[in-house]
């Protein structure tokens, strides 16, 4: 039944929509006054990470560190709600794989360690002494350990995720393909190659500090609402905020803060942005590249009139290196090309490049809008050239702040989640632990998939995570699944990637975020994560958990490491029962962990020192490096303008969403009600169509390898968004993403420039 409609979009973001939202997350919960409890533990000293997002926390913080997102992903892992055994054998594996995601993840928690049953196509208990028993004795089975893949989610925690990838490597490999792989791999890539370092350089206070605040690509009032409050601040103090986002988003136009008493009781919102440029899809490093050119004019504009310089020339000249390269790219990229690339106005990127040049102090901000295109890492080397043109890296209130999503994705990488893995880490781990570590690169999200389609992998672990779903080209992945001899699922609700079983498969149920996790001793056991401004903070869940045969994620690595490997050389067992013993061996083999244990414990942990925020370049140069590449001969985008009902297509969350996990069918910021299966699109780009709002229509997948992708039934919302570009929510487009479609150098699903047509059903 057609149930979902189009209504009026929120008329700012945050407000008492917000608090509307967070209300009815925790009555649907079935335990409110717990979930309301455990929120004013969110993001403080003595309680637990929100597992909501990775946006930084203030080093003064209030009673209330937490926002709509985190209210929803409480409530969600809080709920009353119990997928038992007895839920399992009421249901078939072929009958849960029709629930929708929303659906299958309303059963509630995982209760006990289930093994699935190819003869009654359901899973059956199993106690957790026999599943390790089997996993380890599958491993061990294989003629080399490159036959297994070891997926890590974001939400796994530093001490489970060092764990995992010290028995992994054990094992002997180093397939780690990670969700990183499949979001923020780009800023990596490119930054390790500009700065030395893989990471932003600021930190949140350096917001407060801020006189412009570039925010490209990037949703934080659906994906990160804490930062909201951030950019109201400066905001209100005065700072420019200028947004380069092909979509109208309500959270980057304005927000009412629910923290802000008199605001909300005058019903009243702050302008956030105060530029907001619609780029076309993929046209963000023209954009870019436009500001620069916009910057240079006026350098040589101020030498010839005897004025004061525009650029920073003490900091070129004693930190950077390719300056001469990059000023001869620029001078070859005429503005014909940046305007036909970027889909704006000459006018509108020199209006935007002026507030750069009355700036003194300026943060750069992105997300997945930008890393997920063939030509992210050009994309993120063209914005740190922008940054170092006038020093606005390593100077208080200035910096480069890619957003990561989940909340420990960026600590997973720092504690060697990592297919292509330093050589001074691993150094470091044989030095530790006395055995030779493997030293090939191993598989990343994309080759792992690759592997498994051909049948050199053989076996899935996953930490965390819903693999088939997050994952490009849904129905290959799920054809790859299945064709394994293992899969294993750690998770604390059933997911599609359960459904997908091999041969022998296991759901592994463990202890959510908020959840005591207590040791043999009775005594309450401490994790952590590292936030997007890589502040390292304490962890400690507060809830009873949801069943009394949960592990935490630290045990349930240590009962395959023990039955995989053994435990003569590493004694897994005393490892999960004592977290600082891990965190020990974390201090002796990563920099910047000295004295872990006790600076974990101190009110909001502690800082990673960043060498570039220092102006320390950890470069083959030693110094930052400016990039010469040009811009894309021609972007997705540009392809489909070309021809007759072809688009180039974005995917994105819903504001009921977080990653594969939604939480309702709702996005009010969009105005849309009851709805999953949408399109947006420019109103002119409807009409040419020959249809209407609320149409039905199929999207097809226009890639060129033989595969035939369709996403069938989808309605037309027109949409504030460029001609010739569209939009939808993953998972449910995720079909339409070919997995051969990557980005250059960082092998990232090119999520946000699909080439696609659109048809209408009644001709289908």
């Amino acid at each position: 039944m057609d149930t979902g409609f189009i209504g009026k979009k929120s008329s700012a973001a945050g407000g008492w929509g917000a608090l509307k939202s967070c209300g009815k997350q925790l009555l649907n919960s079935g335990s409110p006054l717990s979930g309301a409890r455990a929120m004013l533990k969110a993001n403080q000293p003595d309680g637990f990470d929100c597992p909501g997002c990775a946006w930084g926390d203030p080093e003064h913080g209030s009673s209330f560190e937490f926002c709509e997102n985190g209210v929803k992903a409480v409530s969600w892992e809080a709920t009353e709600k119990r997928a038992t055994p007895a839920f399992f054998a009421a249901h078939t594996v072929s009958e849960l794989r029709r629930q929708s995601d929303y659906e299958l993840e309303l059963n509630g928690r995982l209760t006990h360690p289930m093994r699935y049953d190819a003869a009654s196509d359901r899973y059956l208990p199993v106690t957790w002494q026999d599943a390790f028993a089997e996993i380890g004795d599958i491993l061990k089975g294989f003629d080399s350990p490159d036959r297994a893949e070891f997926y890590t989610s974001g939400r796994a925690s530093n001490e489970a995720a060092f764990l995992y990838q010290l028995f992994v490597r054990a094992y002997g490999t180093n397939n780690f393909p990670d969700c990183s792989n499949m979001c923020h791999e780009a800023s990596g890539v490119a930054l390790r190659q500009s700065i030395g370092v893989g990471k932003g350089t600021v930190l949140l206070e350096d917001f407060e500090k801020a006189d412009a605040i570039f925010v490209i690509g990037q949703n934080p009032g659906t994906n990160h609402p804490r930062m909201l409050g951030d950019l109201r601040r400066a905001a209100v103090r005065g700072a420019q905020i200028v947004v380069f986002n092909p979509v109208k988003e309500r959270g980057l136009e304005r927000f009412s803060d629910p923290q802000d008493k008199l605001q909300m009781l005058r019903g009243g919102a702050t302008d956030i942005a105060s530029d907001y440029l619609q780029p076309q899809l993929g046209g963000d490093m023209a954009a870019v590249r436009g500001m620069s050119k916009a910057v240079l004019a006026a350098e040589a504009a101020a030498v010839a009139a005897g004025r004061p310089s525009v650029l920073d020339h003490a900091f070129i000249a004693e930190h950077c290196e390719g300056f001469d390269a990059y000023l001869a790219a620029v001078e070859a990229t005429s503005w014909d090309e940046i305007i036909s690339q970027s889909g704006l106005t000459r006018e509108a990127i020199e209006r935007a490049a002026d507030v750069y040049m009355h700036a003194e102090r300026v943060i750069c901000t992105w997300a997945m809008g930008i890393t997920q295109h063939l030509h992210s890492v050009a994309t993120i080397r063209e914005i740190s050239n922008f940054m170092f043109l006038r020093g606005n890296v390593g100077k208080p209130g200035a910096g480069l702040c890619p957003v990561r999503g989940h909340s420990n994705v960026q600590g997973d990488r720092t504690v060697g989640i990592n297919e292509k893995p330093p050589a001074a880490f691993l150094d470091a781990l044989e030095k530790e632990f006395g055995f030779a570590v493997p030293r090939a690169n191993g598989h990343n999200v994309i080759a792992a998939i690759g592997a498994m389609l051909d049948g050199s992998a053989q076996a899935f672990i996953g930490l965390g995570g819903n693999f088939a779903r997050a994952t490009p080209d849904s129905a290959l992945v799920e054809q790859a699944l299945r064709k394994l001899k293992l899969t294993v699922h750690v998770a604390t609700k059933p997911n599609h990637s359960h459904l997908m079983p091999g041969d022998v498969s296991f759901i592994l149920p463990c202890l959510g975020r908020t959840e005591i996790d207590l040791n043999s001793a009775g005594n309450s056991q401490l994790v952590s994560v590292e936030d997007s401004m890589s502040m390292v903070h304490g962890s400690a869940g507060i809830n009873r958990p949801a069943s009394p045969h949960l592990l935490s994620e630290v045990a349930i690595v240590a009962g395959m490491a023990a039955s995989t490997v053994g435990s003569d050389m590493i004694n897994w067992a005393a490892l999960a029962d004592d977290y600082d013993l891990i965190r020990e061996h974390i201090e002796a083999t990563i920099p910047g962990f000295e004295d872990f244990n006790a600076r974990l414990r101190k009110p909001r942990g502690f800082h990673l020192r960043n060498t570039a925020a220092h102006r320390e370049w950890v470069t083959p140069t030693g110094k930052a490096s400016f990039s010469d590449i040009a811009l894309p001969s021609e972007t997705v985008n540009q392809a489909a303008l070309k021809r007759h009902d072809h688009f180039a297509l974005q995917t994105f969350r819903s504001h009921d969403q977080y990653n594969t996990t939604v939480y309702g069918l709702d996005d009010r910021y969009r105005g849309v009600y009851g709805e999953r299966q949408v399109i947006f699109m420019h109103p002119e780009d409807v009409k040419a169509l020959s249809a209407k709002a609320g149409e039905r229509v199929d999207v097809v997948c226009e890639y060129t390898d033989g595969i035939a992708r369709v996403a069938s039934d989808f309605r037309l919302v027109p949409y504030d968004i460029p001609r010739g570009s569209i939009a939808g929510y993953y998972p449910e487009l995720n079909v339409l993403v070919p997995i051969g479609s990557a980005g250059e150098e960082s092998d990232t699903p090119t999520s946000k420039s699909v080439m696609v047509s659109v048809r209408r059903r009644e001709a289908a």
